[in-house]
């Protein structure tokens, strides 16, 4: 999977570095000791250590369990007990909560030198297991097998042009696909560098790009902040400027911070489609068009379809339907859970349970998700992410999320939970202008105003928890 035997340098966190030989002799060191397990854990903090865990058990052929170092206890304990790792992985020094007390701790350290090879356990070979944080129900575990990272890899890498000569900026946490599998997998794949932020702020973006950073993954809470400061910070918008590629996911990006972002710095972020069980399903290409609200094209070897409530496929341009996926990049199951493994599928395409529409050019935008973004309003079908792209435009709204709630005549209502930016705007100013925009029947009906939206670690907003 990895070649790691130059002398560049593949890891940075801060002033510690290792190079991909480094990386190597040390990962290599601690796989022998991984040696006979089945499964490990991994205690994911944003540490070099945390990466030299998951490429020391991606060497040894063990598969490896990302934990979110913020998990609660509930979910922490169905985790151990349905993945049943025999060792955790973690920092020297870290303290780990009581619910891996049963889960013997193996410290990970830089030391040792190792530079055997190992055995090739094989493309469907397990290579790290993922929880999913679903909406309802205990978290399934993801099992994701290592044709499914390489394929994956490599066909972002050929979408984005990315090198051995690439520095990858960002500061996501490292128990996710996003931030883990692209973000420290994907600079070793290439033969290049991560350079981990740690925690993501605007300067430490300034400094990483105006010294050899090439390239910065973040998700749209990121460049969120970005978009707000940039306008009056000519040194933020020189150093993004001088990046190769601007990389935004886990969520949809906002058109207004798009467009904001690419007046003061004269780049456009680009979009990609993925998650959990499918790692990356489509992508704008470094040389395509990147147009904003767009998440691109199948990347290669995957294919992408949509289809109605009956699962017939879509054909029509602008037809508006779940997309499923098949290829390389799919998951293998759910662990212990093949009830839900067979449901997820049909006839062979995994059921992403996301709702889009196709361009006349083949570039796929999302809509919003099956069972919390389609509003089904006086016998239309509405997505939710339209009317809060068109709500992001006005001036009074600074972050927003759209809903639907049971109504006697409509079937349903268009709900807009607000954060003002400022003085809260006329609800009859906000309908009028998504009326304006888009069309009448898509105008919210219900405006409410909040402080703030509930939301996840990649940033993704909580719809379930809004009223609640």
């Amino acid at each position: 999977m990895f070649a790691l035997q130059s002398d560049r340098v593949a890891l940075r966190f801060g002033d510690r570095s290792l190079t991909h030989a480094e990386l190597r002799s040390c990962a290599g060191a601690l796989a022998r000791q991984l040696d006979g397990h089945a499964r490990v854990a991994v205690w994911a903090t944003p540490t070099i250590e945390t990466c030299v865990a998951v490429v020391a058990a991606l060497l040894a052929g063990v598969p490896a369990v990302p934990l979110n170092p913020k998990v609660g206890e509930r979910e922490l304990a169905h985790i151990v007990s349905d993945s049943a790792p025999s060792l955790v992985l973690a920092a020297p020094g870290t303290v780990l909560p009581a619910g891996l007390a049963s889960v013997r701790r193996l410290d990970v350290t830089l030391d040792g030198s190792d530079s055997e090879p190992f055995a090739d356990p094989g493309d469907e070979a397990p290579a790290l297991i993922v929880y999913t944080s679903g909406t309802t129900g205990a978290p399934k575990g993801v099992v994701l097998p290592r044709r499914a990272l390489e394929s994956t890899l490599d066909a972002v890498a050929q979408a984005w042009q990315w090198t051995s000569a690439d520095v990858l900026v960002h500061a996501l946490p490292l128990f996710h696909v996003h931030g883990l599998i692209l973000g420290v997998l994907g600079p070793l794949r290439q033969g290049g560098t991560l350079h981990h932020l740690g925690k993501f702020s605007t300067a430490a973006v300034v400094e990483a790009l105006n010294g050899d950073g090439t390239m910065m993954f973040g998700v749209p809470t990121m460049y969120h902040r970005i978009a707000e400061e940039v306008g009056g910070s000519p040194g933020l918008g020189q150093a993004l400027g001088r990046a190769r590629l601007l990389v935004s996911g886990s969520a949809a990006l906002p058109v207004r911070d798009h467009e904001r972002i690419a007046a003061a710095t004269g780049q456009r972020v680009v979009e990609r489609y993925g998650m959990t069980e499918t790692l990356m399903n489509t992508s704008v290409r470094f040389d395509g068009d990147r147009r904003p609200g767009t998440v691109g094209v199948p990347l290669p070897g995957v294919e992408v379809r949509l289809v109605d409530d009956a699962g017939g496929a879509l054909s029509d341009v602008g037809a508006i339907g779940e997309i499923q996926v098949r290829g390389p990049n799919l998951f293998t199951e759910y662990l212990n859970r093949p009830d839900a493994t067979a449901e997820a599928f049909a006839d062979g395409w995994f059921r992403t349970s996301d709702v889009g529409t196709r361009d006349d050019d083949g570039y796929y935008r999302i809509v919003g998700r099956k069972a919390t973004d389609i509003i089904k309003s006086g016998g239309y079908k509405i997505g939710a992410g339209e009317i809060e792209n068109a709500l992001l435009e006005h001036p009074a709204v600074k972050e927003v999320a759209v809903t639907g709630e049971p109504d006697d005549d409509l079937g349903e209502r268009i709900v807009a939970w607000v954060v003002p930016a400022g003085a809260e705007p006329s609800p009859d100013d906000l309908a009028d202008h998504v009326a304006r925009l888009l069309t009448p029947h898509k105008r919210p009906r219900l405006v409410r105003f909040v402080e703030s939206l509930p939301r996840n670690d990649m940033g993704k907003v909580m719809k379930r928890a809004l009223g609640t």
